[in-house]
This record gives C-alpha cells, structure tokens and sequence, in this order.
C-alpha cells in the first residue's frame, strides 16, 4: 500500500518510527507536511495538492496533526476521506480529543469516569471556585496540548487571578479537581484496534504537577489492572478511535481518565515499554484495507 503520514516534523522520532514500520512491512511510505497542501474541489471531486502536484495514489494516511494546525489538518483528513483514502484517525476524532471540553462532554455522555469538570463560562467567578471548596483547582485552556496551558493554582487568590486574566484576554478553559493522591503520576495508555497496544506510568520531576516526560518527568512500564484496562478502552470506543493514547489518574475512588490524545507521542512509549507501537498501527490500517 501507498501510506502517507500527515506531519510538519519528517525527522521527529514519532514519525520515523512509522516509516520504518510501514517500509519493514514492505509499504511504500511518505511524509507530507500538512502546511504545503492545497485542497479543492473541482467538477464535483475533491482534490489535493502537494507542492501543486496531484495526490490521488493513496491507499491510507496516519494523520500526525499538530496543535497550532487542528483546523486545517482535520479539514485535510476529511479531504482525504472524500477520495476513499483510509484514516488511522478521523477528522471528527481530532476536533472532538483536540477540545477538552468536549472530550469530557463525550466521555461522561458514555459513563467514562473523569475528574469533577466545569467550563469557566460563567461570568461569577466566585460560583466557580466554590465548586471546589478552597481545595487546589486544575485550570486548563481548553485547545493545549503536552501539558501546555495547564495550571495548578493551590490557592483560592491565585486561582482568581488566574481566571480572571483568562477571561479579560478571551480564552476559553475549563476547571478540574486536583487530584493530590496521584502525587504527580499518571498512566499513559495506548489503544490499537480496540485492544491495549502497551501501557506505562509516568512520575513527574519534582516540583512539577505534570507527568510529561518531554517536562523531565520518568516513565516505567506497567500492567493495568482489569478497571484500568476497561476504562482505556470504553474511553477509546466513547471518542470513536481506533489508535490513541489515554492518560489516566489513579485516584481514591478508582481510576479516571484526564486526557485522551488523537495523536500521541510513540518516543516514550515505545523505548519504556519496548513495545513496537509503530508496527501496530501499520497492522492496524493492513485490516481495515482488507475489511
């Protein structure tokens, strides 16, 4: 098969990972950057260019579509359908896991456990904070990623602070409980197909409240628990997934989901767990061409 991966970083680990594992799996494999296509419809057919050369060789696309680019790379994707071409990920998928408003509006429509969620719309900023009865409060802009645009504000003052400079700049976000038993850790899990592909937990460095291992955490490999493993995979089946990375907290009262990732990072996953993710997916795409 032709297969394409839709990413702006040709030499990021991510994506050299897939294309060895499509090539070894004797795949002919391509990069394109999402910022040098053009899309059209013309004489009722949708068309895309890369570089003004016509792209209609194509059997299936691994979208590895950045944050600053959601819109116009989820606008690709949906292209790339119109012509019969395969998506490991759907554009509707990447909108929906790109928003976490939405994501938790989905996750909780299936009855996926997640911290307790509120959208800062309210213009009563006190009504909001009281939901959280002076106990530390996740703020999180609602479209980051990787950490980005997530905020620990451990005090009620600085907490106000914080949301009320969102709200005067125009930024939407939302507000979580803290949940301080997890003590800085989290599980990265990774779905393919319907079934856990690997899994391992992650600790942050210290002083920080985020896991992300791009932000100095640590990473080690891990067996979920029977919950665990039930809760990755009805959250992947509540966003209609068939590849993604879910992280969950580890609480008191069981595990929750805090994030679900359309597009996620294979460097730690792969070099903590040993587990080639990359291969997986090539598998993944090979079934559904054959279906």
């Amino acid at each position: 098969m032709n297969i394409a991966i839709l990413s702006k970083g040709e030499t990021l680990y991510s994506t050299q990972s897939l294309l060895k594992a499509g090539t070894k799996r004797k795949h002919v494999m391509e990069v394109l950057d999402p910022s040098h296509c053009s899309l059209s419809i013309e004489n009722g057919k949708s068309i895309v260019r890369f570089h003004d050369e016509i792209v209609d060789d194509l059997d299936a696309i691994i979208p590895r579509i950045g944050a600053s680019n959601t819109y116009y790379g989820a606008t690709l994707v949906r292209h790339f359908n119109a012509m019969n071409v395969f998506s490991v990920v759907s554009a509707e998928a990447i909108l929906q896991t790109r928003d976490k408003w939405t994501c938790s509006q989905l996750l909780s429509r299936f009855n996926v456990p997640i911290p307790k969620t509120i959208l800062g719309s309210s213009s009563n900023l006190e009504y909001l904070l009281s939901n959280f009865k002076d106990q530390p409060v996740i703020i999180k802009i609602l479209e980051g990623t990787h950490g980005n645009g997530v905020i620990l504000a451990d005090t009620y003052l600085s907490a106000l602070s914080t949301i009320e400079t969102l709200k005067t700049a125009g930024v939407k976000f939302l507000l979580q409980e803290y949940i301080e038993e997890s003590n800085g850790t989290d599980l990265r899990v990774i779905v393919v197909n319907g079934k856990i592909a690997s899994a391992m937990k992650r600790q942050s460095k210290e002083g920080d409240f985020r896991s992300n291992l791009h932000r100095g955490g640590s990473s080690e490999k891990i067996n979920l628990t029977d919950e665990e493993e039930n809760i990755a995979l009805r959250a992947a089946r509540a966003m209609k997934l068939g590849v993604c990375g879910i992280d969950i907290l580890q609480s008191s009262r069981g595990p929750l989901v805090l994030e679900i990732n359309s597009s996620p990072g294979l460097e730690g996953i792969e070099k903590t767990t040993d587990v080639d993710i990359s291969d997986k997916i090539i598998s993944y795409i090979e079934r559904n061409k054959r279906s």
